[in-house]
C-alpha cells in the first residue's frame, strides 16, 4: 500500500516549509522518506540536484537532522548527556563542547539545568531539548515532526518562536509537519497541503492562509 502518490516537495536554503493536512495525508511519511526511515518504492530524493539513496546516518553526515514527534529524549540521562549523544558523529570533544555552548545560547532554560535528568523536565522543556539535540550535528536542514504535539498553548508559542530563531540565526532550512496551522503559517515561507497522499496545493504561506483549501481538506470537501 502506498502512503504517497506522486508527491513532489522541495526545500531551499534558509527557508521554512510547512507540510499540512489531515491525519493519514502522508505528511510524516515525507519526512521519514527524506531521512531514510521509510522505504521509497518509486521516485527519488535529490540533494543539491543530485539523486541520492537516503540512509539515516549518511543523511546526518550530509547535514540533515530529524526530530520525531513525541519529545523523545533519554529520560535517565542529563541534559548535557542528551546533547552529547546528539553529537555522536563528532569525534572532537572540543567541537562538541563549543556546539553545546552555542546551542545553549538559544535555549537558556536548558543551560540552567544542564546537570538535571531530562526526565525531570516539563513537556515543553523536553521538546526544547529534542530540538537542541537535533542541532548538535550543526545541520543545514532540520526536519520537524509535530513539534507542538501535546504541549500547552503558551509552550506552543515558545516552540514556534524557537523554530523561527533557529532559522534566522543559523539560516537553517526547516521542513515542519504540524497540526497547529495558525502558528505554523505565521513563521513559514511556503507550504504544501496534502490530502490522501497527494499534494493538493502548494503556495506561499500567506496565500495558503488566505485560501479555503485547509478548510476543504480538514472537512473532507475536496472534490
Amino acid at each position: 500500500m502506498k502512503a504517497l502518490d506522486g508527491v513532489d516537495v522541495s526545500l531551499d536554503e534558509g527557508e521554512i516549509v510547512a507540510l499540512m493536512g489531515p491525519n493519514g495525508a502522508g505528511k510524516s511519511t515525507i519526512l521519514k522518506a527524506i531521512f531514510g526511515l521509510a522505504p521509497i518504492c518509486s521516485g527519488k530524493v535529490l540533494w543539491h540536484e543530485k539523486a541520492i539513496l537516503p540512509i539515516s546516518y549518511e543523511m546526518v553526515k550530509r547535514g540533515v537532522a530529524f526530530v520525531p514527534q513525541g519529545r523523545r529524549v533519554f529520560t535517565n540521562l542529563t541534559i548535557k548527556e542528551n546533547l552529547e549523544i546528539g553529537g555522536f558523529s563528532v569525534k572532537d570533544k572540543k567541537i562538541i563542547n563549543q556546539r553545546i555552548e552555542r546551542i545553549l545560547d538559544i535555549f537558556p532554560d536548558l543551560k540552567k539545568k544542564l546537570k538535571a535528568k531530562s526526565g525531570s523536565l516539563s513537556g515543553g522543556q523536553q521538546q526544547m531539548l529534542a530540538f537542541a539535540r537535533g542541532l548538535m550535528t550543526d545541520p543545514k536542514v532540520l526536519l520537524l515532526d509535530e513539534p507542538s504535539l501535546g504541549l500547552a498553548p503558551k509552550i506552543v508559542k515558545e516552540v514556534f518562536a524557537k523554530i523561527k530563531e533557529i532559522n534566522e540565526r543559523h539560516k537553517t532550512a526547516i521542513m515542519v509537519v504540524e497540526h497547529n496551522i495558525k502558528s505554523l503559517l505565521g513563521i513559514a515561507h511556503r507550504g504544501y497541503v496534502l490530502d490522501k497522499g497527494k499534494v493538493v496545493k502548494k503556495d506561499s504561506a500567506h496565500n495558503i492562509a488566505q485560501s479555503d483549501i485547509l478548510e476543504k481538506v480538514f472537512t473532507g470537501r475536496m472534490s
